[in-house]
C-alpha cells in the first residue's frame, strides 16, 4: 500500500509552504488597491466640475493629520507587495489561452497582462508627478492642483492620446476583474449564478471607473491658463 506523503510546496507552488497565505494576502491588498483607486478616479473626475472643486478635495486630502503615515499604511505598503507578488505569479503563470480558449482563461490572460501596464504605469505616474523625476512640467503640485495638472497634459499629446488612455483601461479591467475573482477567492460568490450577478456589478464598476478617469483625462487636458489663474487667486494659492 502507498503511504500519502504531504505535498511539496517549496518544489510545486508558487511562494512555496506560504502559497495559500500569500495568495490571500495578495487577494486582500488587491482589494485595498482597488479600493484606494476607485477614490483617486472619482475625485480627479472633479475636475469636470470646474471652479474650486477639484482643489478643495485635495486640499482636504493632504490637510489629513499623519498624511505620510496613512499613505504608506494603507496604500503604498499594500500597492508594493500586490505589484511584486502580482509580478511573480506573472512570471511564474502558464497561460494557456493558445490550447484553451475559455472566457474565463482570457479574463486571467488580460488579468496579468493589465498588471504589466499598470506596473509600467504607475512608476511612470508616481515618479513624475510625485516626485518630479522626469521634469517639472509633469509635477503635480497639491497647492496649486488644477494649474500642474494642465501642466502635466500640455507637457505632450502622447500623454492624452496614448499612456493614459492605456494606463486607465488596464487599471479598471484589473480593478474590475480582481474584485469578481476576490469573491470567488474568499468563498463569497460559490455558485455560478452569484458568479453572474456579480460580474453585472464588477462590469458596471468597470464603466464607472473608466468613465470617471476618461473624464479627468479629457477635462484635464483642457484646461486653459486663465481658468487655472483664476482658480488659484479664489483660493489664494501662488501662481
Amino acid at each position: 500500500m502507498t503511504t500519502a506523503t504531504a505535498p511539496d510546496y517549496a518544489a510545486h507552488d508558487i511562494g512555496g509552504r506560504y502559497h495559500f497565505l500569500l495568495r490571500r494576502l495578495h487577494s486582500l491588498t488587491g482589494i485595498v488597491f482597488g479600493g484606494y483607486l476607485i477614490v483617486h478616479l472619482l475625485v480627479n473626475a472633479t475636475i469636470a466640475q470646474g471652479g474650486t472643486v477639484y482643489q478643495t478635495q485635495v486640499d482636504k486630502i493632504h490637510s489629513l493629520p499623519l498624511l505620510p503615515a496613512i499613505e504608506w499604511t494603507f496604500i503604498y505598503l499594500p500597492i508594493i507587495f500586490h505589484t511584486v507578488y502580482g509580478i511573480w505569479i506573472t512570471l511564474t503563470g502558464q497561460p494557456n489561452v493558445g490550447r484553451y480558449s475559455y472566457t474565463k482563461n482570457w479574463f486571467y490572460f488580460f488579468q496579468r497582462l493589465s498588471a504589466i501596464v499598470i506596473v509600467l504605469f504607475i512608476v511612470f505616474h508616481v515618479l513624475s508627478l510625485k516626485y518630479g523625476w522626469f521634469g517639472e512640467n509633469l509635477s503635480f503640485d497639491p497647492h496649486r492642483a488644477l494649474g500642474t495638472v494642465g501642466r502635466h497634459f500640455d507637457t505632450g499629446w502622447w500623454l492624452v492620446a496614448i499612456v493614459y488612455p492605456i494606463g486607465i483601461l488596464a487599471s479598471c479591467y484589473h480593478l474590475a476583474n480582481g474584485f469578481w475573482t476576490a469573491a470567488i477567492t474568499w468563498g463569497l460568490t460559490v455558485s455560478a449564478a452569484a458568479q453572474r450577478r456579480w460580474g453585472l456589478v464588477c462590469s458596471g464598476l468597470f464603466v464607472l471607473t473608466f468613465v470617471a478617469g476618461m473624464v479627468a483625462l479629457i477635462w484635464g487636458a483642457r484646461l486653459d491658463t486663465a481658468d487655472l489663474l483664476r482658480v488659484q487667486q479664489e483660493l489664494g494659492h501662488g501662481a
